[in-house]
C-alpha cells in the first residue's frame, strides 16, 4: 500500500524506476490544462496499489469493450453485405450509397463530441446512449419499407458507432500501461475476428429467411453489450471543482463541428446526385457541391487562426508533432483504401462471379481474414521491433497500395487469382488502418488520448467516406457506358436475342441487370413476345458480368491514388521507441 506522500514512480535500489500503479487516475488533472499549453502537477491519492494481473473486474471491462468494439462494426458489416438484395427488395438503387455514407457521416461527425460528452456524463452513460442508437438503428433498417426509411436506420447506426467505437478503443487503451496499449487494444481489435465471414452469415441469414434478420442479430448483440456497459463498466468521474460542465461547454468547438459536417454532406451529396440521380452541371450537384467546398475550406481556416479550442488542440502534437502530423494524413488517405475493400469486393464477386449465397461469402473471406491478419502482424511487430514504425508504414502502405490497385485485374474467369491477390490487398490495408491509430494514441498525452482517438476514427471515416463517394460516381457512369455496349449493342441486339426496333425494352433489360433484379429479367424472357431467343438469359448475365468487372477497375485504380500518397507520407513519420513506456493514463 502506498501513503498519501509517496509517489507512484520511485527509484529502487539500483537507481532504476519502479512504477506503481494507482486505483484511480488523479482528480486534479483538466484535459484543459495540456491543450493549453501548460504543464499539470500530478497529486497522488491515498489510493490503493493495484498489479498487472487479470482480475474479475479487469475481465468485466475487456468483454464489455469487445462488445461495443463489434456492435459499432457489424451494422454496416452485416447490411452491407447485402445491399444488391437490400435494394432488391425496397427499391432506391439509384441511392443506395447514401446507406452507406448515412452511416459514415454521422459516425464520423461526432466522433470529436465524444470527448467532451464522456467528461460530461462519463464514458458509461454515454456508451449506453450508444448501444441504445445501435439497437434502433437496425430495428429502422430491418424493418424499412423503402430505401430512404433504410438509411434512416444506418444514420442512427452510425450515431451510436460513433459513440461506442471510440468508448471501446479509447476505454480500453486508458487502463493499461502506454507500452501495453497497443497489445491490448489490438486485441479488443481482434476480437471481430469471428465475424471476418461477416459477408457469408448475411448472405446466408437472407438466403435462409430474410436479409431482415440480419438487424435483429445485430440488435441483439448491441442489448447484450448494454447490460454489460451498465454492469461491468464503470469509470472514475471526470468533472471537479477545477473542471466543471462549464468548462467543457466551454471548450467544444460547436462551429468546427457545423461547419465539417454540414461541408462534407454538402460534399457528398454534390459527387452522388451527379452520379445518378440528376444530370452533370445541374444546379442539384453543382450548388451542394461548391456549398460543401467553400464550407470544408471555412472549417480549415476557422480551426486553424480562430477557434479558442479546435479538435485538434496544439497540446496533442506536444510529445511528437512529426509523428502525429503525418500519422493523422495517413490515416485520412488510408480510408480510401480500406472502403474500396470493405464495400466493393463484396457488390463485386456478387456482380461478377455469381449471386450464390455460399460463393459471394467464401469469396468475401479473404477481406476480413486479412484486415484483422494485417492489423495484428503490424501491432505485434511495432514493440517487438522497438518502435520503428517508420519502416513498418512504408511497408504496410506499399502493400496496400499494390495490393489493392492489383484487383482491377478482375474478370469473370480468375477468381482463383483472386483470392490471392485481395489477400495480399487485405493484410495491406490492416496493417495500416488499425495500427495507425495505434500509433497517434502513443505519440499523444495521456491526457488527450480520447481526443486522438476521435479525430483519427473521424478523419478516416471522412476519408473513407470521400474516397466511397468518388468510387461509387465513377463506378456507376462507367458501368452505364460499358452496359450500353456490352449488354445492350453487342449482346442483346447483335446476337438477335430482342429486335432493335424494341429499345424500350432493350433499356429495360439493362436497367434490370444493373440493379440486380434478376427474377424480373427472366420473366421478361420467359414470357415477353418482343424476345427472340428464350434460351439466352445466361448470355446476357456473362456480358453483364463483364460490363461489372470492366467498370469495376476504376475505383481500384483511384485507390492507387489514396496509398501512394500514404506511402510517401510513411517516410515522413520517427520512429517511436523513446515512447514506450510503463505509464497509465487511468489504472482500473
Amino acid at each position: 500500500m502506498m501513503t498519501g506522500s509517496d509517489s507512484p514512480q520511485e527509484k529502487n535500489a539500483k537507481g532504476e524506476e519502479t512504477i506503481e500503479h494507482l486505483e484511480r487516475a488523479p482528480a486534479d488533472l483538466t484535459p484543459s490544462e495540456t491543450e493549453k499549453g501548460h504543464t499539470p502537477v500530478r497529486v497522488a491519492s491515498n489510493v490503493p496499489v493495484i498489479h498487472d494481473k487479470m482480475s474479475w473486474k479487469f475481465f468485466g471491462i475487456v468483454l464489455c469493450m469487445s462488445f461495443l468494439w463489434i456492435g459499432s462494426q457489424i451494422p454496416l458489416y452485416l447490411f452491407g453485405s447485402v445491399l444488391p438484395i437490400i435494394y432488391q427488395d425496397v427499391g432506391g438503387v439509384d441511392r443506395y450509397t447514401w446507406f452507406v455514407i448515412g452511416y459514415l457521416i454521422p459516425n464520423a461527425a461526432l466522433c470529436p463530441f465524444v470527448g467532451a460528452l464522456s467528461d460530461l456524463w462519463g464514458r458509461q452513460k454515454v456508451a449506453i446512449v450508444g448501444q441504445l442508437f445501435l439497437i434502433l438503428g437496425p430495428i429502422v433498417t430491418a424493418t424499412a419499407h423503402t430505401m430512404n426509411i433504410a438509411i434512416a436506420g444506418q444514420v442512427f447506426s452510425g450515431l451510436g458507432a460513433g459513440l461506442n467505437e471510440l468508448i471501446a478503443l479509447a476505454g480500453m487503451a486508458e487502463v493499461v500501461p502506454v507500452k501495453d496499449r497497443g497489445k491490448w487494444v489490438g486485441f479488443i481489435v481482434l476480437t471481430i475476428l469471428p465475424f471476418c465471414p461477416s459477408v457469408l452469415y448475411a448472405q446466408l441469414i437472407a438466403k435462409e429467411s430474410n436479409w431482415r434478420y440480419n438487424g435483429i442479430f445485430v440488435g441483439v448483440w448491441n442489448f447484450v453489450g448494454l447490460l454489460l456497459c451498465i454492469f461491468c463498466y464503470h469509470d472514475p468521474p471526470r468533472l471537479t471543482s477545477e473542471y466543471t460542465a462549464k468548462d467543457v461547454l466551454r471548450q467544444v468547438d460547436y462551429i468546427g463541428g457545423l461547419l465539417s459536417t454540414i461541408g462534407v454532406t454538402c460534399f457528398m451529396m454534390g459527387l452522388q446526385w451527379g452520379a445518378s440521380q440528376y444530370p452533370w452541371g445541374s444546379a442539384h450537384n453543382v450548388a451542394p457541391f461548391v456549398v460543401g467546398v467553400v464550407l470544408i475550406i471555412a472549417f480549415f481556416v476557422w480551426e486553424g487562426w480562430f477557434a479558442p479550442y479546435p479538435m485538434a488542440p496544439k497540446g496533442l502534437f506536444s510529445k511528437s508533432k512529426k509523428t502525429m502530423t503525418f500519422i493523422l494524413l495517413i490515416t485520412f488517405f488510408s480510408g480510401g483504401n480500406y472502403f474500396v475493400m470493405l464495400l466493393f469486393w463484396p457488390t463485386q464477386v456478387y456482380n461478377v462471379y455469381g449471386d450464390d449465397p455460399v460463393g459471394i461469402g467464401i469469396r468475401s473471406l479473404p477481406v476480413g481474414f486479412g484486415i484483422i491478419a494485417g492489423a495484428a502482424i503490424c501491432l505485434i511487430l511495432i514493440p517487438i521491433t522497438q518502435g520503428r514504425v517508420k519502416a513498418l508504414m512504408i511497408f504496410f502502405t506499399a502493400l496496400m497500395t499494390a495490393g489493392t490497385g492489383a484487383i482491377s485485374v478482375s474478370n469473370p474467369d480468375n477468381l482463383n487469382t483472386m483470392y490471392a491477390i485481395v489477400t495480399i490487398s487485405a493484410i495491406g490495408v490492416g496493417g495500416v488502418i488499425i495500427p495507425s491509430s495505434i500509433i497517434a494514441q502513443i505519440a499523444c498525452p495521456d491526457d488527450l488520448l480520447a481526443t486522438i482517438t476521435a479525430i483519427t476514427l473521424a478523419i478516416r471515416y471522412i476519408g473513407g467516406a470521400i474516397g466511397f463517394a468518388v468510387y461509387a460516381n465513377l463506378f456507376f457512369r462507367k458501368f452505364t457506358e460499358y452496359a450500353t455496349d456490352t449488354v445492350a449493342i453487342k449482346t442483346i441486339v447483335l446476337q438477335g436475342i430482342v429486335a432493335p426496333t424494341e429499345l424500350p425494352l432493350i433499356a429495360h433489360m439493362v436497367e434490370l441487370v444493373g440493379n440486380a433484379r434478376f427474377a424480373e429479367l427472366k420473366e421478361i424472357m420467359a414470357n415477353s413476345p418482343a424476345v427472340l431467343r428464350r434460351d439466352a438469359y445466361p448470355i446476357i448475365i456473362r456480358a453483364a458480368q463483364e460490363a461489372f468487372a470492366l467498370a469495376y477497375r476504376f475505383p481500384y485504380w483511384i485507390s492507387i491514388a489514396f496509398g501512394s500518397i500514404c506511402f510517401i507520407l510513411s517516410f515522413f513519420v520517427e520512429d517511436i521507441g523513446t515512447l514506450l513506456t510503463n505509464q497509465v493514463a487511468a489504472p482500473v
